[in-house]
């Protein structure tokens, strides 16, 4: 085979493998000249290696985009009523603790409906919070516990 054209079969197999697939007759784009080995992008001048990262210490607690701290209206602690309290316990706790405790009450005493996984049937401690209701939309539920809550 000719130098001239092995040189036609590289920059043909070169060309497949930059672009994915053969390249378009009309819109391909001419060379600037340079050539770059297989892998290699072309780098834009306003782009930091990403090993140039500083630490900046300590990350934030949270998890979050945002970081900080959590509302401070869902850690301030609310006293539960009576009715709920023989679910949740009497002491004062956080809203989200309230809501922890409950769905640990409902898994453990299987209160979930198996069918439809948002329905929540209320046993004999649940039916007062519920408002006497013997099953419950979860999203439902949220609502007539934040009643019991002061």
């Amino acid at each position: 085979m000719a130098k001239s054209a092995q040189r036609k079969t590289a920059r043909k197999s070169a060309g497949a493998r930059k672009t994915g697939g053969a390249r378009k007759a009309a819109g391909a784009r001419k060379s600037s000249g340079v050539r770059r080995s297989a892998g290699v992008r072309k780098s834009s001048g306003a782009r930091k290696s990403s090993g140039a990262r500083k630490s900046t210490g300590a990350r934030k607690s949270g998890g979050r985009r945002g970081g900080g701290t959590a509302n401070a209206a869902f850690m301030a602690p609310v006293t539960p009523s009576d009715t709920l309290a023989e679910v949740v316990g009497s002491k004062p706790i956080p809203r989200t603790e309230v809501t922890k405790r409950l769905w640990a009450y409902i898994k453990k005493n299987g209160l979930q409906d198996q069918k439809n996984r948002r329905m929540i049937k209320s046993d004999d401690a649940l039916k007062p919070v519920f408002g006497g209701k013997a099953q419950v939309n979860m999203f439902e539920m949220t609502k007539l516990v934040n009643k019991h809550l002061s």
